[in-house]
């Protein structure tokens, strides 16, 4: 018998719970109790953020796709463990070592992220901003950002990290009046 290798959509919630499962296996390797309470920390927060409904979801998608397995422990619990092609999925969506990818020939539309996030969410403002100049937007004004490249996936990834899905708006345009500008920006052609 013929076995399919499943192609998964791995979306938000389940790169949230990739990274929290990789932030598990980072507890267990740190030594420094400094670290171990900044991780403990990072898993809380993210785990309060994840909708309890879209978590079963998300994990029965990881068990499809074979990033994780349950290993069935001797009082009758069982732990989900991350497999090794799990271990490499989570590390590709760490969000501080994220990149886009320049495309081989670029498909002259512009991937605009725009934003008007309340003032009670700051911090998380300012760490969406960061990140979208840390990737390499640019600042078209103080809540738009442009980039050439197809981003989609991290721009979401990053969107439900920081938990502003209601905020956040992405656009693709073919025409921009600075358009020169933003080509010699980007070094386009």
């Amino acid at each position: 018998m013929e076995t399919k290798k499943l192609d998964i959509k791995i979306g938000p919630v389940t790169q949230k719970v990739l990274l929290l499962l990789m932030g598990g296996l980072a507890l267990g390797l740190t030594h420094s109790p400094r670290q171990y309470f900044q991780i403990l920390k990072g898993i809380r927060k993210n785990w309060e953020a994840i909708n309890r409904r879209a978590l079963r979801k998300s994990i029965i998608r990881l068990y499809q796709a074979r990033l994780v397995e349950a290993k069935d422990n001797p009082d009758g619990s069982s732990t989900i463990l991350l497999t090794e092609k799990g271990e490499t999925r989570a590390l590709t969506y760490q969000i501080d070592e994220m990149k886009i990818p320049a495309m081989q020939k670029w498909d002259k539309k512009w991937r605009i992220v725009l934003f008007d996030i309340p003032e009670r969410q700051k911090k998380a403002r300012d760490a969406l901003s960061k990140s979208l100049k840390r990737l390499g937007f640019y600042q078209f004004q103080k809540s738009v950002f442009v980039h050439p490249f197809e981003c989609w996936n991290e721009i979401d990834y990053i969107i439900e990290f920081f938990s502003l899905r209601p905020y956040v708006r992405m656009i693709v345009g073919e025409h921009i009046d600075n358009g020169e500008e933003l080509k010699r920006h980007f070094r386009l052609k």
